[in-house]
């Protein structure tokens, strides 16, 4: 069991910052839905699809791991991040800088806003991989979770230098087959980054916040070395003959080794009642299993598999970590801020329960809404806009009743 480092957290306000921000681009997707409606949703290759389609990547998913990842590898991997204070700062207003300029150069449209934001967001990845990998090298021979955190950022440089790419190809700046890049960039950023860093963390997730057993190393070393193996084999056919089938097969099977993996953890979990993280996690990894094996049905099923992928399953999983992670910083703020030798509230008591299934619940409508209008556009388009907004909302709410409950405490109990 992972035992966690206090005194190596960083400061609250980094990775806070980075949450904090998450709701915004989540009230922002609900936003486009309900003024475009099923516009955005007739099909993938629509600039305004691929506008809404990076503010679920990189505003909600992108801030939710990056900020998680910096609370994560110095207080649970027990990896000291190179940069100092200012780190959290500047990757902050990178990523976030260089999502507004991209999501805008697909939206009006703009080569200089595509441009911008491509240049913007591989800085930010650059400086993250500067900052940790150097020490996550050094530890992953002889640690799996070390190992699964450098393969997914080794994904996250190989997905922002493929979506580079697509912008100079876009702007007419190199020759090259834009579906088959961007079907690899997808996989690569989807399969890599994404699902590799939830493999990588739920090795320490689930056992300690869901008591769940661990997974078997050589079970999880071979599926790190399958995907990293899969990824390079099924990539290099797709994008160099166009042939997509194994770059599918590879996509359903981690999703549903990922989502059937966590099922069935989840049901050996020796907790006699599952908590909420437990249930944001039943919920993706259902969501995930459906996007993974409707990639094997015949027929084009793009948009629904990306509906019920980044715009359900993953969030589901990102944003039930996000509570948690919330709810731990807040308790280091009070650690810090109130000294020795006082009873502090515990997280359950900074976010209690009942708010985080209130959060739970509104994700769950919203995503039962986006999966119907991937399926019927023009009846229930901007209604999953609306709930979508909604549950972002109830995320926002809860994120404040964090702080506020920091602020009171800190407020009744000065520091002495």
């Amino acid at each position: 069991m992972v035992r966690l480092a206090l005194d190596q957290a960083p400061l609250p306000e980094g990775p806070g910052r980075f949450l904090r921000s998450v709701p915004a681009w989540g009230a922002l997707a609900g936003l486009m839905l309900m003024a475009q409606g099923p516009t955005l949703l007739l099909s993938r290759w629509s600039p305004a699809t691929v506008a809404l389609v990076h503010v679920f990547t990189l505003g909600v998913l992108g801030n939710a791991m990056v900020g998680s990842l910096l609370q994560f590898l110095p207080a649970a991997a027990g990896v000291r991040l190179r940069g100092g204070p200012r780190l959290p700062w500047v990757l902050h207003a990178l990523l976030n800088a260089g999502t507004v300029a991209l999501v805008a150069g697909f939206q009006l449209p703009s080569a200089t806003g595509r441009t911008a934001g491509a240049v913007l967001l591989g800085a930010t990845f650059l400086v993250l991989a500067a900052a940790s990998l150097p020490e996550l090298l050094a530890r992953a021979r002889c640690s799996l979770l070390h190992a699964g955190i450098v393969l997914s950022l080794l994904a996250a440089l190989a997905t922002v230098a493929l979506g580079c790419l697509l912008v100079a190809a876009i702007a007419g700046r190199v020759a090259l087959s834009i579906p088959r890049w961007t079907n690899l960039h997808a996989a690569v950023g989807v399969l890599g980054w994404v699902l590799g860093l939830v493999a990588a963390v739920g090795r320490v997730v689930m056992p300690m916040f869901q008591g769940a057993p661990e997974v078997p190393a050589r079970l999880q070393a071979g599926w790190l070395a399958a995907l990293a193996l899969g990824l390079t084999v099924a990539g290099v056919l797709a994008a160099g003959t166009g042939v997509d089938l194994p770059l599918r097969v590879l996509a359903s099977a981690a999703a549903l080794s990922l989502a059937g993996g966590g099922l069935w953890l989840q049901s050996r979990s020796r907790k006699s009642a599952p908590g909420e993280l437990a249930r944001f996690w039943r919920f993706g990894f259902l969501a995930l299993a459906a996007a993974g094996a409707l990639l094997l049905v015949p027929g084009e099923h793009s948009l629904l598999v990306g509906v019920l992928g980044l715009g359900v399953g993953l969030p589901m999983l990102v944003l039930g970590m996000l509570l948690e992670i919330a709810a731990f910083l807040g308790w280091i703020a009070l650690h810090r801020r109130c000294g020795r030798g006082l009873q502090l509230p515990g997280v359950q008591v900074l976010l209690p329960a009942s708010r985080r299934r209130i959060v739970r619940r509104c994700f769950a409508l919203a995503g039962l809404a986006l999966v119907a209008a991937a399926l019927w556009p023009p009846a229930f388009a901007r209604l999953a806009g609306a709930l979508l907004l909604a549950a972002n909302l109830s995320l926002a709410w809860a994120l404040a009743g964090v702080g506020r409950g920091v602020r009171e405490f800190t407020a009744a109990h000065p520091a002495r």
